[in-house]
């Protein structure tokens, strides 16, 4: 007992979500979803340079020992 009140009112929001005539505006949706442009790509010149202090990860994390096999090359495959 006692949710009679919340449940009301959540029917009349959704009475008024489902029957209301508004028109939407998908341009400003979209820039919505999509989020502020920040300008902060990456110029190409700069795309393959280490942070100060990320030195030892770098070269810990390297993909210049990959073998070959791609990034799933040492798993099992099925089949």
């Amino acid at each position: 007992m006692g949710r009679g009140r919340a449940k009301a009112k959540q029917t009349k929001v959704a009475r008024e979500l489902k029957y209301r005539s508004v028109d939407t505006d998908f341009t400003s949706l979209e820039r919505e979803l999509r989020g502020p442009d920040t300008g902060h790509d990456i110029p190409p010149a700069y795309a393959d340079e280490v942070p100060p202090g990320y030195e030892d990860l770098a070269e810990r994390y390297s993909d210049d020992e990959d073998d070959g096999d791609g990034r799933y090359g040492d798993l099992r495959k099925s089949g």
